[in-house]
């Protein structure tokens, strides 16, 4: 009885403990921008008419309307409309307006576009869902946003700056998961090691994820090779990227292993590459709001005083600019995981 105590109470103080939302921020803003930027190139070009209009109005296909056929159905002035509902409400998600609230409108919307027509997106919207509903439990808004600064304004105290912490640990396991669970999915002898390491050679050949045409890419067939194999280890090596974070948490216990992880910082290098990765993703692919979305959840994997610093090393950077270090806080933050 005396454990199962024990262990309810670690749980509670994990769901109770609060650190600064910066980071949470960040992830708002970087969401935020994907989600405005790619729904407002499918306004520029009229695609959201081609994809999510039913065939009967003009469309590719028949398509389910949702609730949407209480209204009129998927005609191109309710697709339009919503799609600029959409945008909009990304837009104060982004600068934190009446951020709850902007954050369920864009859930809502986002979702209800992403679900009409399954041959137009792909599991990218399904991540930006999931990250929009972690945010909206999170309290995101309150730093980085206008709902701070007004706030702030009206004489609010430090802890209102303050969210809970375990929405980002939950981002940084959905992190893992979708990694893992990917490479886990890399099964042919296309992918796996001893195979031909042919995959991301012939996916860059197909039309459908082409950003633009790559048959100049032929001769380069063994540096798709390395780039396909790098892809399968960094994914199967993403429980290494949780294992990073606990001993990070825990760096004043004893052990090799751990001391070496910190040494490394393998949660950084991890990062790196899998930045790097992306941005050859987002130059050779059209993959929807993927990379974008991903970044959003990079931004959560450091912790509020990591990014405080950032920030300060940053202005020092600036001409004219003194930044004076902070004085010493009496908050009792844990070690930064």
């Amino acid at each position: 009885m005396t454990l199962w105590l024990d262990l309810w109470r670690r749980w509670v103080a994990l769901l109770d403990h609060r650190e600064p939302a910066t980071a949470l921020a960040l992830a708002r803003i970087v969401l935020g921008l994907s989600l405005v930027g790619h729904l407002g190139h499918l306004l520029w070009v009229d695609g959201d008419l081609l994809v999510w209009t039913d065939a009967a109005y003009g469309g590719l296909r028949t398509l389910e309307p949702g609730w949407l056929g209480h209204i009129g159905g998927l005609t191109p002035q309710n697709v339009r409309g919503l799609v600029i509902v959409t945008t909009l409400a990304a837009a104060a998600f982004t600068l934190g307006l009446y951020t709850r609230i902007a954050t369920v409108v864009t859930w809502l919307t986002f979702r209800t576009l992403a679900d009409l027509n399954g041959h137009s997106g792909g599991a990218y919207d399904e991540l930006a869902k999931n990250i929009l509903l972690i945010l909206l439990v999170s309290g995101c808004g309150r730093a980085l946003s206008i709902d701070a600064w007004r706030t702030a304004r009206a004489g609010g105290s430090s802890a209102d700056r303050l969210a809970p912490a375990w929405p980002r640990y939950v981002l940084v396991f959905q992190l893992v998961l979708m990694y893992w669970a990917t490479g886990m999915q890399k099964v042919s002898s296309g992918w796996v090691p001893g195979g031909s390491a042919d995959a991301l050679w012939y996916i860059l050949q197909q039309p459908t994820w082409q950003r633009r045409e790559m048959t100049w890419l032929a001769p380069l067939f063994p540096l798709t090779q390395v780039a396909t194999l790098g892809t399968w280890f960094f994914e199967q090596g993403a429980p290494l990227l949780l294992l990073a974070f606990w001993y990070r948490h825990t760096r004043t216990r004893a052990g090799r292993v751990r001391a070496a992880f910190n040494r490394l910082d393998v949660r950084s290098i991890y990062l790196v590459i899998g930045v790097g990765m992306h941005a050859g993703i987002e130059v050779s692919m059209e993959v929807g709001v993927f990379s974008w979305a991903t970044m959003a959840i990079y931004a959560a994997c450091f912790h509020p005083d990591e990014w405080a610093r950032a920030g300060r090393k940053l202005r020092a950077l600036l001409p004219g600019r003194r930044v004076t270090p902070p004085a010493p806080s009496s908050s009792p933050l844990p070690t930064p995981p």
